[in-house]
């Protein structure tokens, strides 16, 4: 099963990554069927079987024109989404208990002792903190990364990935993942959702129980074509 995963990444990822020597090719391959249909007749004969003819290019228009959408439409189509930051939001102090002096009041009378008040202790409100960042990058010159990911625990043991100034090359089926390795996907990385937006800043909750330490990279990933598109190693905070 791993050697299929393997040989269906490498097909797939090199397949997006030529995919423009790719298309050249299918556009010369396309001419070269067109010149060939034409010295064949096959032109002549569909004058002749106008119905048939009109069948097969209903049927190849509805079989290529979907399918070229999905993959060429990402580079044009950008979305924005901001979300607030759980880090930004502080804890607010709690207000003082001091008893207020009226002016005019008479004093205690000295010969009575004033018992000393003793504090009651407060617990201030668990504060959030990031436990780990890193700047994305791309992998190469069109598939471009910018922004940060860090990991933040918002309560205890509970965590989430934040994307911030954040803005990727669009692609077809993109999710964000938390890979062990530090530079790529890996096996037992942690698909933590969709690609929310290409730019912008937002989050994602991770799930329980989830121990930051088994990770070193936040990475952008095509599932459709195995393909990274970028990638953050995560560091300490």
């Amino acid at each position: 099963m791993a050697i299929f995963d393997d040989l269906q990444r490498t097909l797939f990822d090199g397949l997006y990554t030529n995919r423009v020597p790719f298309a050249l090719g299918v556009t010369v391959m396309s001419v070269v069927v067109v010149a060939i249909a034409w010295r064949a007749g096959w032109f002549g004969a569909a004058r002749r079987h106008p119905l048939r003819a009109s069948a097969i290019l209903v049927v190849a228009l509805a079989v290529g024109l979907p399918v070229g959408f999905y993959l060429a439409s990402p580079i044009w189509i950008r979305t924005v989404l901001i979300e607030p930051d759980p880090v930004a939001v502080d804890a607010v102090a709690l207000p003082s208990r001091t008893p207020a002096v009226v002016a005019g009041a008479p004093s205690p009378e000295p010969s009575r002792p004033v018992a000393s008040v003793v504090p009651t202790p407060t617990t201030r409100p668990f504060a959030a903190r990031r436990i780990a960042s890193g700047s994305f990058a791309g992998t190469d010159d069109f598939h471009f990364g910018r922004g940060t990911a860090t990991i933040v625990e918002t309560s205890p043991g509970a965590y989430v990935l934040r994307l911030d100034d954040f803005s990727v090359r669009n692609g077809p089926d993109l999710y964000v993942f938390l890979s062990p390795d530090p530079g790529d996907y890996a096996p037992h990385a942690l698909e933590v959702g969709r690609l929310k937006a290409t730019d912008g800043a937002f989050g994602y909750e991770l799930p329980a129980g989830t121990d930051p330490a088994d990770f070193a990279s936040a990475i952008i990933w095509c599932k459709q074509f195995s393909h990274l598109f970028a990638v953050a190693p995560l560091a300490a905070t």
